[in-house]
């Protein structure tokens, strides 16, 4: 299992992934998207990407805006897990 970052560097880690907002414990995005089934789908891809890594975010579905929080929870915060996650997901919505 994967140890928990010090803050300086989860903040290197986040100019990787500069959409992604980091927060004491967590870090979040929010994806946009034209409609409802396209949420859903992109939620469906999340989904896969998540099982494969054995690593799963909290997911907030609103309609056309999908909130993504990414933490790991077993440790109590941020490790690499979620930012090789958050990369993965990016690819997702390019």
């Amino acid at each position: 299992m994967a140890d928990l970052l010090k803050a300086d560097a989860a903040k290197a880690r986040l100019k990787k992934i500069p959409e992604w907002e980091l927060e004491k414990k967590h870090i979040e995005r929010t994806f946009e998207f034209d409609d409802f089934s396209e949420s859903i789908d992109f939620v469906n891809g999340v989904a896969e990407v998540a099982e494969d890594e054995e690593h799963h975010p909290d997911i907030d579905i609103r309609y056309n805006k999908v909130r993504l929080i990414l933490s790991t929870h077993s440790k109590g915060g941020l490790t690499e897990l979620d930012f090789n996650l958050a990369e993965r997901i990016d690819t997702l919505s390019e």
